[in-house]
């Protein structure tokens, strides 16, 4: 056996003895097995790299090639498949160097030219170099030294000799983003196609981008966190021990040293120099702050009334410092409002207050007069240009100068007699009494103007006269969409009616006139009107739309035909249906009350442009949209159209379900469903939503009714046993249950009917039979933890304790990771022998089942039980390294800590689990404390939206509604938890499932709960007391 490694990395076995096989037998059978030629197999020994050159009569053995040898085969490169060629003899003249001006070919008359591959393409090529160097003269001109005919090129220069044999290097065509393409198309043109083929390959990237983002957001940050968690912060890192500083006292602090600036050593020393102060410095400062009470003798002279400027002190800047803002005050109060004060300025206004006040400044006075000269030119030079006109009536209007401004416009208008904006201009500056002149000039001199018939109009404060005006503007404009509209408007609708005829006459491409039309006239004239406009705006889909909902309106049923026909007819003239834009047709439909014309478009629209493996995603998508949008018919419509393709889907059965359920009638739930189970008669949930409905309406006996159908339709299944089992239950038919049960336990039933059997039993106080039930449940399913702990409960109620330890530690041999099981245990062994006994238990809990917060938490209670808050708190600090995002953990450490504590430990557990609704739950409880009623309830609510299932949540907010909110809002909490049916909580479990509470509904309960927390809480008030 040898063996061959070959160049794919692959390994050959050859099954020959090294001592009677030739190489030559060895390269055939290699040549056999790997289709290799014998020419191209190159052995070498693996070990020593030795090639194998012997003659092929040689044995392996010889080679020293013993058994189980392994040879390496290469394959030698000679560019492609083909042999290397062997090289030309060389001429010993051509290694010499030419003489100096010799030139190729010259003795025997040739002479340099050019031809085509000289040349190149027609097109310029501005990436290639410049080949006119390659002719044959300049070539032989331009050859080095050594490079003649025959002669082959040295090593070193050999592919710059292939570059100028080509005349143009290869690899200036390569571009590191286009590759080679770069040169063959720099110089074509990016025409409409390229672009379109860009904007398609775009998309397309751009899809499936989005595909893959959720995939990169979450890779990526799960790679924030790892690092994070590996480099955490200094801050992060030392949080804790800086939470503990409030436990230093002040004597320890005075103990810590100051730490010294040890960097003073490294810091250059500043050059400081000190000059002498001149007495002038000191007497010019003396007399500053010296206050003279006599008049200056100059100043008698002058009566008094005359300052000498020499004699005037020098001014005190703080003095001024203060009178200015004093008087920056004053101003401040003229603008506040004497009562609260509030400021009273207009913000709305303020530009035009600054307009009208007076320009005092020269500054501001030079630039008005520069822009004056300078608007002066322009409206000399260029007269016929209106915005120069209107920017300097504007000017003067900013002035003040209204009459100047005016004279302005009227040369403006005098000049440019043909711009609207002029006229509009000259129509604004005007007087109310000359603004109707001025407008009336304009519309004589553009009578085609429908900015200014619309301002004419604008000055009328009649409606009949507006209505004049914008008819006399409709004779000059008839096809005025803008005029039209308004003269409509304006109109009763006997007249409407009469201008609309004439405007679809004038205006016949404008769709809402057609429409407008068709709403004011009859039903048959409504029709004919339509008809009329399907022939001139033959590619409108509204128009359709509105004849369907015509028919609609007039109680006919040849809606869908109608949308069918228009989908085809739009169609045919060549309009591409655009999915999104009709399912926004269907939804304003529905708003508008034609619920058929919205079904009928869904049906014809709502799969064109999907695929047929997107369509059911596609379609739950759409109608979930919908249904968030409010466009209740719009969903059920998709999710009937839906079901007429999908008719043994499951979920979107359900689906369809659940929006019945919330916007529809009980009737049209029961017949959804009815028909759900003719279709899907495997389908327990369907059935037993059905009769769940049922029973909640009251109809015990058709819940029954569909219960049997069902068990008829999916014999021996335990969920409709359950089921039958809970509404006989429920509805105090104790009898009935237990027969039920009993029937599921001779079928073979599994431990929940076991369970629901005992239950039953301690219901109606047969202990002894609930315990007979137990015992032989556990024979049955000894790993099923439920039955262990009711035996344990039932032992307890009985005060039989060493009876249910021995229960319980039985259930933790089977179950070992039942935390309710460890739980009972601890509980029973802090009640029976003390905290030490319950501490072991807990200990042994955790370390058989690590990181769960729920026995971190235990143990943490029972030392805060009996007093011991040092070790409660290291228990708790433990519990937080061990589960750093355990909701209810940071929970109970925001309320373990001192008031002031508690906002820095919120935000850290805000920062550890963010969306857990146990540290929002505390939070909210934090905001109640503080009285900040507001975010109180926007965090319960919060709270409750995330863990609707958990009753805690809802009696916490419950109460805080009956000491904070109102008689509707505590309706409101009530109703949402009837409605959410919790079953979990750590304060509503024990309510719910106690027995005298069997039978009470999710109202009374919560009301129980909200009394237990009350009493925990004045528990608790009273220990701190």
């Amino acid at each position: 056996m040898v063996f061959i490694t070959s160049p794919n990395h692959k390994t050959l076995n050859l099954n020959l003895n090294p001592k009677t096989t030739t190489l030559q037998t060895l390269k055939l059978q290699i040549e056999q097995t790997s289709h290799i030629p014998i020419s191209q197999q190159r052995l070498f020994i693996s070990q020593s790299l030795q090639l194998l050159t012997q003659s092929d009569s040689t044995l392996l053995s010889d080679l020293n090639i013993s058994p189980l040898s392994t040879l390496t085969l290469h394959i030698p490169l000679f560019g492609g498949t083909q042999p290397p060629a062997v090289p030309k003899p060389r001429l010993d003249f051509l290694n010499s160097k030419p003489p100096a001006n010799y030139v190729a070919g010259l003795g025997r008359g040739a002479t340099g030219f050019t031809t085509r591959s000289d040349i190149g393409p027609a097109r310029a090529a501005p990436d290639l170099p410049d080949r006119s160097a390659t002719t044959i003269g300049g070539a032989a001109g331009a050859a080095p030294p050594g490079a003649g005919r025959g002669r082959g090129k040295p090593e070193e220069e050999e592919e710059e000799d292939d570059g100028e044999e080509k005349g143009y290097d290869e690899n200036q065509k390569f571009d590191e983003f286009e590759g080679n393409d770069v040169g063959l198309f720099a110089s074509a043109e990016y025409d409409d196609e390229d672009k379109e083929a860009d904007a398609v390959w775009e998309a397309i990237e751009q899809r499936m981008d989005s595909r893959r983002k959720d995939r990169r957001e979450a890779r990526l940050k799960q790679e924030i966190e790892k690092y994070r968690a590996s480099n955490p912060k200094i801050t992060e890192q030392f949080a804790n021990l800086k939470r503990q500083l409030y436990t230093v006292s002040a004597e320890e602090w005075d103990k810590i040293p100051d730490i010294g600036d040890y960097s003073a050593r490294n810091k250059k020393r500043k050059f400081e120099s000190f000059v002498p102060v001149p007495d002038t410095l000191f007497e010019k400062a003396r007399q500053e702050q010296e206050h003279v009470t006599a008049l200056d003798p100059k100043s008698r002279a002058a009566t008094g009334t005359e300052t000498p400027w020499s004699q005037t002190p020098v001014t005190d800047l703080t003095a001024v410092g203060d009178g200015r803002s004093t008087v920056l005050s004053l101003k401040l109060d003229r603008l506040s409002d004497s009562v609260s004060g509030l400021t009273v300025v207009d913000p709305k206004g303020y530009l035009t207050d600054l307009k009208s006040m007076k320009i005092t400044s020269d500054a501001e006075i030079s630039d008005i007069k520069k822009a004056r000269l300078l608007l002066k030119s322009v409206t000399q030079t260029n007269p016929k240009h209106p915005p120069g006109w209107i920017a300097a009536a504007r000017l003067e209007e900013v002035v003040g100068k209204i009459q100047a401004a005016r004279q302005l416009i009227q040369k403006g208008c005098e000049e440019c007699p043909k711009s609207e904006d002029v006229w509009l201009e000259a129509c604004r500056l005007a007087s109310p009494d000359g603004a109707k002149a001025v407008i009336a000039a304009g519309v004589k001199s553009i009578p085609n103007s429908v900015k200014l018939w619309m301002q004419a109009a604008k000055l009328e404060h009649d409606d009949s006269n507006k209505s004049r005006v914008l008819r006399k503007g409709l004779e000059h404009i008839p096809d005025s969409v803008r005029l039209w509209k308004a003269v409509v408007e304006l109109a009763n609708e006997e007249d409407a009616r009469l201008l609309l005829h004439r405007a679809v006459e004038c205006c016949p491409l404008h769709i809402e006139l057609w429409l407008a039309l068709a709403r004011l006239e009859t039903y048959d004239n409504a029709k004919k009107v339509l008809n009329k406009a399907r022939e001139k705006l033959s590619k409108e889909p509204a128009i359709w739309i509105t004849a369907a909902k015509l028919e609609e309106a007039n109680g006919n049923t040849s809606v869908g035909k109608i949308i069918e026909r228009g989908i085809r007819a739009l169609q045919r003239e060549g309009l591409v249906i655009d999915r999104e834009a009709w399912m926004k047709e269907a939804e304003a439909a529905e708003r508008a009350g034609s619920v058929a014309t919205c079904q009928a478009i869904i049906r014809n629209t709502i799969g064109i442009g999907v695929e047929e493996e997107d369509r059911k995603r596609t379609w739950v998508a759409d109608a979930e949209e919908c249904k968030k949008r409010g466009s209740i018919e719009t969903a059920r419509a998709i999710y009937a159209h839906a079901l007429t393709v999908f008719l043994s889907k499951k979920s979107i059965w359900l689906k369809a379900a659940q929006l019945e359920k919330s916007h529809g009638t009980r009737e049209s739930l029961d017949a959804l469903l009815r028909k759900a189970v003719t279709y899907r008669p495997q389908a327990e949930v369907l059935w037993l939503m059905g009769a769940k409905e049922k029973w909640l309406a009251g109809d015990v006996f058709n819940a029954r009714k569909i219960l049997e159908e069902a068990y008829a339709a999916i014999p021996n299944s335990e969920e409709i046993w359950l089921a039958a089992f809970k509404l006989e239950f429920e509805n105090h038919e104790p009898e009935r249950a237990r027969l039920l049960l009993a029937k599921a336990r001779e079928k073979g039933g599994t431990e929940r009917v076991w369970m629901k059997s005992a239950i039953v039993e301690r219901e109606l106080g047969n202990l002894d039979e609930e315990r007979k039930l137990l015992a032989e449940g556990l024979k049955r399913f000894p790993s099923f933890f439920k039955l262990w702990l009711m035996l344990g409960q039932l032992e307890e109620r009985l005060n039989h304790l060493d009876k249910a330890k021995e229960t319980y530690d039985s259930g933790l041999k089977h179950c070992s990771n039942s935390i309710p099981l460890w739980l009972s245990l601890a509980n029973l062994e802090e009640k029976m022998n003390g905290l030490s006994k319950a501490r072991a238990v807990l200990t042994m809990a955790r370390k058989k089942n690590p990181q769960n917060p729920e026995l971190w938490l235990a143990a943490v209670r029972a030392e805060l039980r009996h007093g011991n808050k040092k070790e409660a708190d290291i228990l708790m600090a433990k519990a937080l390294q061990e589960c750093p995002n355990s909701g209810i953990l940071w929970a109970a450490s925001i309320e373990m800590v001192p008031r002031p504590q508690r906002k820095t430990k919120s935000m850290d557990a805000l920062k550890k689990c963010d969306h857990d609704p146990h540290v929002i739950a505390a939070v909210a409880k934090l905001f109640w404390l503080d009285r900040k009623v507001d975010k109180a309830r926007t965090w319960l609510n919060r709270a409750v939206t995330l863990a609707p299932d958990i009753g805690d949540f809802w009696a916490l907010y419950y109460k805080f509604e009956l000491q904070n909110g109102t008689d509707e809002s505590q309706k409101d909490v009530l109703k949402r938890c009837i409605a959410a049916e919790p079953k979990h909580g750590e304060k509503w479990q024990p309510i719910s499932k106690a027995v005298e509470n069997s039978h009470q509904p999710t109202e009374a309960i919560l009301k129980k709960v909200v009394v237990a927390l009350g009493k925990e809480e004045s528990a608790a008030e009273n220990n701190r007391q």
